[in-house]
């Protein structure tokens, strides 16, 4: 019975090892380092641990520590990291790569204008391809080293009139290829004097002369016609070293330090968006917090006394929180709507609602009180339930009336024993997403002035949009926005959890 539950342990191990291995080899293959490293490591401790007699804690604690580190770990260090980088449209790729793109993107015919039919294929494994001189017909078979002239009765005539096939040569069908892009970029075949056969489609190509000449001893781009030299700005692009705000794209990612962080506040075309998606964020937070659990208490503190239907009253005030969040916001939207909304058919106008700054924030605010306070009513309903009834009786007796009992005995001990939840509340709010994307959308905006932000934009809608919409998008950018988002959360938890243990500290 020990031999099979040890067979079955190594059977399991061996298929999580194989599993994990295969992810990682795939990792490796595709340049992702920082997961195929994750994947061994995770591997590695992960027989160790099992196998071995010692560690019997983690053992149990494993599973839930490679989760940890895999979906939030590593995640939050990638961010760290994106944040530093100039990572962003025209600024995407390897140097390698920009370079490469950057002698394609300023190729220009040779003097000798000679053309071929082409087609691309392999020779012994190597790419090349096989060329018909369109002036004199010769054939030819080229590689990124040479140009071959083969005689005849080395390659056969097509029915389109020139050479389709030869000895030893495998055509590709690049019209099914789905690497045929990279396939044709990488057909430079060298005639001499600088000039190169280069693909100018699926099955034509030229000869052709490189605008740009790259020198890594210098580390500059050279202009071949006119001896312009462009020079490598440090960031991630040639820029002209006369005015280096003119630059050649692509560009490529490179290491920034902690400009992202500091042209928030220092760029104007950024801080004045940051600052006041900042400040609202911080104001919806706490109007948010105050404004659900302003209600929710009031509805607790009077559903608490016994009233007739008291419990069909508190299965209605739980309604909104019982419905998806998603499906409220959505119809909350439509009741919005400027055409069609039930407000404006009920008010008999055709106000816009939701594209005026004032009343966009207004109507959010209005959709989260609905969607929030019914937690807050049930929280506050278990705490006034926990409160010793003494105190009530004890503060009669001694003559005080019912508001000075709500507002210096139930409100006082209510905050102190919820004041946990309300931070964590002033939390989840910095990072509601849903509500404003779905209501909103994060508008209105003005784009024709170039506002890049809107009146209801949060912070983390506003890193979405920085990521992901408009003209450019920078990741580095909207990384750094995420960092400081969780910086804030972060301490607002902590926070949470040191009252918490105040809290366990005065029982």
């Amino acid at each position: 019975m020990r031999n099979a539950g040890l067979i079955a342990k190594i059977l399991l191990l061996g298929i999580f090892s194989s599993v994990l291995g295969f992810m990682a080899f795939f990792a490796f293959l595709g340049g992702e380092w920082l997961i195929g490293v994750v994947l061994i490591v995770v591997i590695i401790f992960g027989n160790y641990i099992y196998l071995s007699k010692r560690p019997v804690a983690a053992k149990f604690f494993y599973p839930g520590t490679v989760f940890l580190v895999i979906f939030l770990v590593v995640p939050i260090g990638y961010t760290g990291f994106m944040s530093t980088q100039v990572f962003k449209t025209g600024n995407l790729i390897s140097k390698e790569e920009a370079v490469t793109q950057l002698n394609a993107v300023g190729l220009i015919p040779a003097e000798s204008g000679i053309t071929y039919d082409m087609v691309v294929g392999r020779y012994e494994g190597n790419l090349a391809a096989l060329l018909t001189n369109q002036l004199d017909f010769t054939v030819s078979l080229g590689f990124q080293d040479q140009l071959r002239v083969l005689t005849e009765g080395e390659y056969e005539i097509g029915p389109l009139g020139y050479a389709q096939s030869a000895d030893g040569f495998l055509p590709i069908d690049l019209a099914n290829d789905p690497n045929a892009e990279q396939i044709l970029s990488e057909i430079k075949i060298p005639v001499g004097n600088d000039v190169f056969i280069a693909s100018q489609g699926f099955d034509f190509a030229a000869e052709m002369i490189e605008t740009y000449r790259y020198d890594p001893a210098t580390n500059t781009l050279v202009d071949v016609s006119t001896g312009f030299v462009w020079i490598d700005n440090g960031v991630g692009n040639f820029v002209n070293p006369d005015d280096p705000e003119e630059k050649l794209f692509p560009g490529w990612r490179a290491q920034n330090s902690g400009q992202n962080y500091l042209s928030l506040f220092t760029d104007p075309r950024l801080n004045g968006p940051f600052l006041s998606v900042f400040i609202w964020t911080i104001v919806f937070s706490i109007l948010t917090m105050i404004t659900m659990f302003g209600l929710g208490f009031l509805v607790a503190v009077v559903l608490d006394k016994k009233i007739r239907a008291r419990n069909l009253y508190r299965a209605i005030m739980i309604l909104p929180y019982a419905i998806p969040s998603f499906m409220s916001t959505l119809i909350w939207a439509g009741m919005f709507n400027r055409e069609i909304g039930v407000f404006n058919a009920l008010l008999g106008s055709e106000i816009d609602w939701l594209n005026d700054p004032w009343l966009a924030r207004g109507a959010l605010l209005l959709v989260n009180l609905w969607l929030g306070f019914p937690y807050f009513y049930l929280v506050t309903t278990g705490a006034l339930q926990a409160l010793p009834g003494e105190l009530e009786e004890a503060a009669v007796i001694d003559g005080a009336s019912s508001s000075q009992i709500f507002w210096r005995i139930k409100l006082p001990l209510v905050l102190e024993i919820l004041a946990p939840l309300l931070i964590a509340s002033l939390a989840f709010n910095f990072n509601n997403f849903n509500l404003v994307y779905l209501l909103t959308r994060g508008g209105p905006t003005n784009s024709i002035e170039g506002e890049s932000a809107g009146a209801t934009d949060i912070l983390i809608t506003y890193a979405y949009k920085t990521a992901f919409s408009g003209a450019e998008q920078d990741f580095g950018l909207a990384s750094a926005i995420s960092v400081i988002i969780f910086l804030i959360v972060g301490a607002l938890s902590l926070w949470s959890l040191r009252q918490s243990k105040t809290l366990e500290e005065q029982r």
